[in-house]
C-alpha cells in the first residue's frame, strides 16, 4: 500500500525539511534565472572578474580563449555588414566587454605560464601551444619578430588612427548637434513634416551624438589593451625566464626556448582577437557618413569610375613586361582590372542612356511645374462644373462636346442679356457619383443632377405621362416628370411630339438657369468697368461726365445687378446710362434709379412680357391692394421699406398664387401691374414664391404696346 500523510508516510516536503536537496526546485529556480538576460549578462561579467583573481585550469583557458577569438571575429562581421554605425550603438560596451575579456584571460595565461612552464609547451593549454609552434615554426627569434610587428601595426596604425577618427567625428558631431535640432525644427515649423517625424529625427540624432561621444572614450581601450599587450609580453619573457632558472633548475636555452615559446603564442593569442576587434573599431568610426553596407559602398564606388580601373589595368600591364617582374601576377591582375573597368563603362553608358531617355519622356509629356503663389489659394472660381468620374468622357466626345455647347452658351448669353458670362471650370470630383454633376457659383454649390451618360432625355411639354420604356426620374432644371431612354428609341419619341435631349443639353441648360438666377452676383466690378470701357466712343462723353460727379462705376453696377436679378436684358447700356444720368439729377437713391431705367426701358420690357401674339397680359392689383401697400411704407430715401402685417401678406400671396395658377392652366402667362411707388416692394414680395412671374408698373408699359387685363388681385 502506497504511504500517504495519513497513514505516517514520508512525503517529499518532509524529506527536503528533513535534510534532502530538492534537485527539481533547484533546477526549475536556475532556468528562471537564465531566461533573464541581466542576471545572465550579470552572472558573466562577475565570471570574468573572477577570472582575474582565481586561478584557472589549462583546459578552461583553452575554450575562453577560443571564445574569446569566436567573439571578436563576430564583432568585425557585424561592423561590416551594417549600414550605418548607429545601427551597432552598443559597440562601445562591446568593445569594453572583449577588451576586459581579453586581459582577464592575459593573467589567467601570465599566471599559468610563470607557475607551470618549466613543465614544457603545453602548461598553458593546447591554443597557446599551437599558436606558438605554428607561427614560430621552431625558431623563437621568428616568433618574436612576428609578434612584435603585430603589435606596432596594431598599436602605431590601426589603433591610434581609430582613436584620431573617434575623437574628430564625436566633435565635429557634437558641435552639428545645435544646428541639425534649429533644421528639424524649422521643417516641422513649415510643415514638411508632422510630429512624429519630428520626434523620430530628434531621437536619431540624440542617438548618434552619444554612440560617437561614446566612441571617443571607447577607442582608448583599444589604445590600452595594445600597450598592455606588450608590458604583459615582456614580462611573461623576463619572469619566466628567472623563475626557470632560479627556481626550477633550467638552463639559459631551455628558459628561452619554453618561456618564450608559451609567452609569444600567449601573446598572438591575444593580440590577433585584439586586432581584428582594433579593425573592426577602425572601420565603426570611419563608416559614419556611409548609408549602406561597406562592401556595397566600396565596390560601387570603385565602379563608377572605369577609367580608374582601366588606368590601373594598363599599370599592371607594363610591369608584367618589365624585365625581371613576375609575368603571370601582373597579367592576371590586369586582365582582372580590365574586365572590371570595361563592365563598369557599360554599365554607366546604359544607365546613362536609360536616363536621358526618360528625361526627354518627361520633357515630352510633363509640364514644367512651377511653385504656385499662395494668392492663388485666395482666389475662388465663379462658376465651377464638377462631374463624376462617368461623366468625363462627355468633354472630348467629338459628336456632343459639352465644352462647345458652353462656348455657344456663353455667345447666347451675351447677345440675349448684355451679360458677359464667366469662364467655367471643369473638373472631376471623385466624391461625386459616377453620373453626377453639380455646378457652383463662386464655390457655393447651386445645381446638381444626375445624368445617364450613353441614354436619351424625354420629357412631354403637355405635361402628359410619357409611354415609352426606360427609367423614370425628373428633369434636373425645373424638376418636371421625364424618362431616359434608349438612343434607338428616339425617332419613336419625337414622332410623339416629345422633346429630346442628349445629357451635355441637360447640363447645359441647367447651366443656363443658373447662371440667370445668378446673373447679378456675377457681375463684378471689374466687368461692368469692362463694359463701359468697350463702348463706342460716342458714348464715353456721357460716362466722363456721369462718373463720378454723378455717380460712381459700383452705383453703375448695383443698378445694372438689380435690372439682371429681373432678368431684364442690360445690352441697351446706352439707354441704361442715359436712364441713370436723368434719375441722378433726382435722386441718389439707387432703387429709384432702377425704376426710371426701367421706364427707360418700356420698349424692351413690353416687347419681353408679349405672348406670341404681340399681346401684353396683364393682372392688375386691387385699389384696395395698392392703397394697403401704399400705407405700409415708412421711412424716406435709402430707408424706405414694407411693414406690412403678417396677416395681410399671407393674404395676399394666396390670392396671386391662385390668381396665376388659374391663368396658367388655361395657357396664360400674364404680367403683374403695379403703380411705380409700390412695383419694387410688390415684386420683392412675389419674387419668394414665384420667381418666373412679371411684376411691372404701368411707366414701363411702352403706349404702342398692346395689353389684355385679365383679371385683378
Amino acid at each position: 500500500m502506497a504511504d500517504d500523510p495519513s497513514s505516517g508516510g514520508a512525503s517529499p516536503d518532509t524529506d527536503t525539511a528533513a535534510g534532502g536537496f530538492d534537485f527539481q526546485a533547484f533546477g526549475k529556480r536556475a532556468q528562471d534565472a537564465l531566461k533573464r538576460g541581466d542576471l545572465g549578462f550579470a552572472a558573466a561579467i562577475i565570471a570574468v572578474l573572477a577570472v582575474l583573481i582565481l586561478p584557472m585550469p589549462a583546459w578552461l583557458l583553452d575554450i575562453m580563449l577560443a571564445m574569446s577569438l569566436t567573439f571578436s571575429v563576430l564583432v568585425l562581421m557585424t561592423v561590416i555588414f551594417i549600414s550605418r554605425a548607429v545601427e551597432f550603438n552598443a559597440f562601445p560596451v562591446v568593445l569594453l566587454i572583449a577588451t576586459l575579456l581579453r586581459l582577464s584571460l592575459n593573467l589567467a595565461s601570465t599566471r599559468l605560464i610563470l607557475a607551470e612552464g618549466h613543465q614544457g609547451t603545453d602548461a598553458a593549454g593546447q591554443v597557446i601551444e599551437a599558436f606558438g609552434g605554428f607561427i614560430m615554426g621552431g625558431n623563437f627569434v621568428i616568433g618574436v619578430i612576428v609578434f612584435a610587428i603585430l603589435v606596432l601595426v596594431n598599436f602605431m596604425v590601426i589603433t591610434k588612427g581609430a582613436t584620431r577618427i573617434a575623437e574628430v567625428t564625436a566633435r565635429f558631431t557634437l558641435d552639428a548637434l545645435p544646428g541639425k535640432q534649429m533644421a528639424i525644427d524649422a521643417d516641422l515649423s513649415t510643415g514638411l513634416i508632422d510630429e512624429p517625424e519630428a520626434r523620430r529625427r530628434r531621437l536619431e540624432l540624440q542617438n548618434e551624438s552619444d554612440f560617437f561621444g561614446a566612441m571617443d572614450g571607447a577607442s582608448k581601450f583599444v589604445r590600452g589593451d595594445a600597450v598592455a599587450g606588450i608590458i604583459i609580453t615582456a614580462i611573461n619573457i623576463v619572469g619566466g625566464m628567472i623563475i626557470g632558472m632560479v627556481q626550477n633548475d633550467l638552463t639559459f636555452a631551455e628558459a628561452a626556448n619554453t618561456y618564450t615559446r608559451l609567452t609569444v603564442g600567449d601573446g598572438l593569442v591575444s593580440q590577433i582577437p585584439a586586432l581584428i576587434v582594433s579593425v573592426g573599431a577602425g572601420l565603426m568610426v570611419s563608416k559614419s557618413g556611409l548609408t549602406e553596407a561597406t562592401d556595397t559602398a566600396l565596390v560601387g564606388q570603385f565602379t563608377n569610375y572605369p577609367k580608374a580601373l582601366g588606368m590601373s589595368s594598363g599599370m599592371a600591364l607594363l610591369l608584367a613586361l618589365v624585365p625581371g617582374t613576375p609575368f603571370l601576377p601582373f597579367v592576371l591582375l590586369a586582365g582582372v582590372t580590365g574586365t572590371a573597368a570595361w563592365y563598369a563603362g557599360r554599365q554607366q553608358d546604359r544607365v546613362k542612356a536609360a536616363a536621358d531617355a526618360e528625361a526627354v519622356e518627361l520633357e515630352r509629356q510633363q509640364i514644367p511645374i512651377t511653385e504656385e503663389p499662395i494668392s492663388a489659394a485666395l482666389k475662388i472660381d465663379l462658376v465651377r462644373l464638377e462631374l463624376g468620374y462617368g461623366l468625363l468622357p462627355m468633354i472630348n466626345d467629338t459628336n456632343t462636346r459639352l465644352t462647345d455647347q458652353i462656348k455657344a452658351l456663353r455667345r447666347a448669353l451675351a447677345q440675349d442679356m448684355g451679360f458677359v458670362m464667366p469662364s467655367v471650370r471643369i473638373q472631376d470630383n471623385m466624391q461625386l457619383p459616377a453620373n453626377a454633376y453639380a455646378i457652383h457659383i463662386k464655390d457655393v454649390e447651386a445645381g446638381r443632377g444626375d445624368l445617364r451618360p450613353a441614354m436619351l432625355l424625354v420629357m412631354d411639354p403637355r405635361g402628359e405621362d410619357i409611354t415609352l420604356p426606360g427609367e423614370r426620374t425628373r428633369e434636373p432644371t425645373f424638376g418636371l416628370p421625364a424618362v431616359w431612354i434608349d438612343p434607338a428609341a428616339r425617332e419613336e419619341a419625337l414622332f410623339r411630339g416629345y422633346t429630346v435631349v442628349d445629357p451635355p443639353t441637360v447640363i447645359t441648360t441647367h447651366l443656363t438657369e443658373v447662371v440667370r438666377d445668378n446673373m447679378q452676383e456675377l457681375l463684378s466690378y471689374a466687368e461692368t468697368q469692362k463694359l463701359l470701357d468697350e463702348l463706342d466712343k460716342d458714348q464715353q462723353k456721357l460716362i466722363a461726365d456721369m462718373v463720378p460727379a454723378q455717380i460712381t462705376v459700383s452705383g453703375i453696377q448695383r443698378v445694372l445687378q438689380n435690372l439682371l436679378a429681373e432678368r431684364i436684358s442690360i445690352r441697351d447700356l446706352p439707354t441704361i446710362l442715359e436712364g441713370i444720368s436723368e434719375a441722378c439729377g433726382m435722386t441718389r437713391n439707387i432703387m429709384l434709379i432702377t425704376e426710371h431705367v426701367r421706364g427707360r426701358l418700356s420698349r424692351q420690357l413690353s416687347d419681353a412680357a408679349a405672348d406670341d401674339e404681340d399681346i401684353v397680359p396683364l393682372v392688375t392689383l386691387t385699389p384696395e391692394w395698392e392703397q394697403a401697400f401704399a400705407e405700409s411704407l415708412i421711412g424716406q430715401g435709402e430707408e424706405r421699406q414694407l411693414a406690412m402685417a403678417p396677416s395681410k401678406l399671407q393674404e395676399f400671396i394666396v390670392a396671386v398664387r391662385q390668381t396665376f395658377e388659374r391663368f396658367a392652366m388655361q395657357g396664360e402667362t400674364p404680367v403683374l401691374l403695379t403703380s411705380p411707388s409700390i412695383r419694387p416692394y410688390v415684386r420683392s414680395i412675389v419674387e419668394r414664391f414665384r420667381p418666373m412671374t412679371v411684376v411691372m408698373s404701368q411707366n414701363e408699359i411702352h403706349p404702342k404696346a398692346r395689353i389684355k387685363t385679365l383679371g385683378q388681385i
